[in-house]
Formats: C-alpha cells, sequence, structure tokens
C-alpha cells in the first residue's frame, strides 16, 4: 500500500485528491496539510510514502517545504498550476521525485504516484524544454546589486555597501535592465524571482 500526504491550501481540491487517490486499490491518504508547515510536521509523523505538495501556500511554500523534506525519506511530488522553470529549478534543487501539473489527467497522478514510488523521476514534458535553456545572463556583482535592490536599499545604500560610487550604482541598474529587457526595477526583481535567480 503506498501511503501519501497531500498537501494544499484550496480545501476543495485538497479533499478531491483525497478522494480521488483512495479510490485507487494500491494507494491510501493518510493525512491532509493545509499548508507547508503543517506538510513537513506530517511528513515527519506519520512518514508517508509519498507526500503531494502545492507551491504556492500560507505558512511556507511547497518548495520550502521540500526542501525540509530532502533527508525525511518521504518522495515530494509537486502538483502545481505554475509552469515556471525558476520553480522547477529551485524544485529540482530540493531533490523533488516529480513535477506535474493540476491540469494533468487524474489517472496521470496515479500512475505517476506508482511510478515514482518504483524509484523512477517524473517531471511536466513542458518544463523541460525551458529549464535547459534559462542562464541567468547577470554577473555577480550585478546580481549583488539587484539582491540589495530587492531588499529595498536606496541607490546610496547600495554604494555604501559595496564601496562603490552612487553613479556606478545607477550604470549597473541601467545595464541590468538592458540586460533583463525590462522597464523598471520592478520588473527586474519580478522576472528574477519568478526563474528562480535569487538565492
Amino acid at each position: 500500500m503506498i501511503t501519501i500526504v497531500i498537501a494544499e491550501d484550496q480545501q476543495m481540491l485538497l479533499g478531491a485528491l483525497g478522494s480521488l487517490l483512495n479510490l485507487e486499490d494500491d494507494m491510501k491518504v493518510v493525512g491532509k496539510a493545509g499548508n507547508g508547515v503543517e506538510a513537513v510536521s506530517l511528513v515527519k509523523t506519520l512518514k508517508p510514502d509519498v507526500c503531494i505538495m502545492d507551491i504556492e501556500m500560507p505558512g511556507k511554500t511547497g518548495l520550502e517545504a521540500a526542501e525540509d523534506l530532502k533527508e525525511a525519506g518521504c518522495k515530494v511530488i509537486i502538483l502545481t498550476t505554475f509552469a515556471r522553470s525558476g520553480y522547477f529549478q529551485r524544485a529540482l534543487k530540493a531533490g523533488v521525485s516529480g513535477y506535474l501539473l493540476k491540469d494533468s489527467p487524474s489517472e496521470e497522478l496515479a500512475s505517476s504516484i506508482r511510478s515514482i514510488t518504483a524509484g523512477k523521476r517524473i517531471y511536466a514534458p513542458e518544463l523541460m524544454d525551458d529549464v535547459y535553456g534559462e542562464e541567468n545572463p547577470l554577473t555577480d556583482r550585478e546580481k549583488a546589486v539587484l539582491e540589495l535592490v530587492a531588499d529595498g536599499k536606496n541607490t546610496k545604500e547600495i554604494a555604501d555597501e559595496l564601496r562603490i560610487k552612487t553613479g556606478t550604482v545607477r550604470n549597473y541598474i541601467s545595464t541590468i535592465l538592458d540586460k533583463l529587457e525590462v522597464k523598471n526595477r520592478i520588473e527586474a526583481i519580478t522576472q528574477s524571482k519568478e526563474k528562480g535567480w535569487f538565492k
């Protein structure tokens, strides 16, 4: 019997997924969590074979929970609506066994769980194309400047912290905007977060 914990903050979907998987002869949902913190706690207590995790949840995201469970001996499957390469790359680093999209057919989920339990890794095909094409074009210095911008620091504070002139900071920022092909700092930060380029 494959034991499963499901973490999903939308109650209706959580209930539906649980009912669906319990219909399979070889699967049993042993726990349901409404956020990432509960998911980590349930997995550590119940020691299921598999934890199916949404990404965007309160308290702790599915990716943060997957990172926490890296050594827990439970196979983590991310089930999300987000086909973003940054999320996918973070999930790979966290050692997840599967990354599936919510619009996949339900029978695909059950067969993926069986394959993953048998030691395979399964990732949504639409993500595989993205993941190898997206390298961060920024230099280490440009990344440092953008991370300080994201922390809410102004040009002078960034200049002081990096021991450079304010004019140099402005030059870095305009280079960053050009390289990322965005109009302003907010778009640069958003794009870098979505692509998983921030630490």
